[in-house]
This record gives structure tokens, sequence and C-alpha cells, in this order.
């Protein structure tokens, strides 16, 4: 037998006044998705363990049957081993978005975490660029899909804690910038 799981990640969404105050998924016109609702099997389930932080991957990862709580180490080997990269054991992956950033009274401000909706081809020669002028044995580039891309710190240390910049769209990134004594923000 053959299933299909339709993970609606992030459908849920927050009222918006607009709409009456109903969520864009309860204002949407749906006629397929109640089809599917009709035909097949629904129910709840509670795709993130206690105490992890909501996201698609931890999501996903319940769903397939894996123990996140165990297996989760973030979202970037994920990303790495969807785009192919190998990992070593001691190897440290980062997820690496191209971003839009602007100004908003005198503050630098993360606009867009998705680079402007970049084409994978521009991304991959930006990317291709930041490994030339930066990459070496120990730190490698790799080019993904469109703003999604990776950073792999060979025997990379462990702990390193970022935010993510889909977190901060509309905000000022100076609070999560280095400083002399340490980043200002270390929450994920």
């Amino acid at each position: 037998m053959k299933y299909v799981i339709l993970l609606g990640d992030g459908m849920s969404d927050w009222p918006v006044a607009e709409l009456g105050d109903k969520t864009p998924l309860q204002a949407a016109y749906t006629p397929n998705m109640d089809k599917l609702a009709r035909l097949g099997k629904t129910g709840q389930v509670q795709t993130i363990p206690e105490g992890m932080s909501t996201g698609s991957d931890v999501a996903a990862l319940t769903i397939l049957g894996y123990d996140a709580r165990h297996l989760y180490t973030g979202r970037s080997p994920l990303e790495a081993a969807s785009i192919g990269i190998p990992l070593q054991p001691t190897d440290v992956a980062f997820r690496c978005n191209l971003v839009v950033l602007g100004g908003v009274d005198g503050q630098r401000t993360m606009v867009d975490f998705s680079g402007g909706h970049i084409t994978t081809e521009e991304a991959r020669q930006l990317i291709e660029t930041l490994n030339d002028e930066l990459g070496s044995e120990t730190f490698r580039f790799y080019p993904g899909v469109s703003y999604r891309h990776c950073l792999v710190w060979r025997e990379g240390l462990l702990g390193v804690t970022l935010t993510p910049p889909h977190d901060i769209t509309g905000r000022s990134i100076v609070e999560y910038l280095p400083s002399e004594t340490g980043p200002q923000n270390s929450s994920a």
C-alpha cells in the first residue's frame, strides 16, 4: 500500500485583520484539500516533541518515525544531505541563507531571509565567489537551491548557537552581530 503524507508546514499561521481575523488557511478556498480529507483518513498528531523548538525539520523527522529528541542536531546536516555534501563525523555544517538587508530608521534590518527570491543560478555564482574568496581546507561553502546553502567547517567546534534569518525578518541585525565580548544574542 502506498501512502501520501500531507504535512501542512506553517499552514495554521496567525489571524489577519484584513481577513476578518481569520488565518489564511481559514479564509482560503480549499476544494482539493477538502476532497483529500473526505476521501482519505485524517487526524491530528503532535509533530514537535515536548521541549523541542518548532520547525519543519523537527516535524519531518518525527513524521517519518525518527526520534528527533535523540537524532536532531539542527537543520544544517539535513540541508547538507539534501544537496549531496559528504560530511565526516568531525564536520560541523551550517545553513547559509543569502538575505536582503535594508535600513529602517538608520538601523540595518533583515528585510528578506530568502535573498529576494534569488534564482539558483545567481545564488550559485555568489556562493562560488564566496568560496573562492573565503573558503579553505577548513571552511568550504557549497551552493544549494535558491537562497539556501551550506558552509562546512572541517574539525569544527560543536555547540555554536546561531539565529536563523527567518526569525529576525523586519528586525535590526545589530543585536545579532558579534561584538568584542561575543554575540549579544545567542538564541537559536
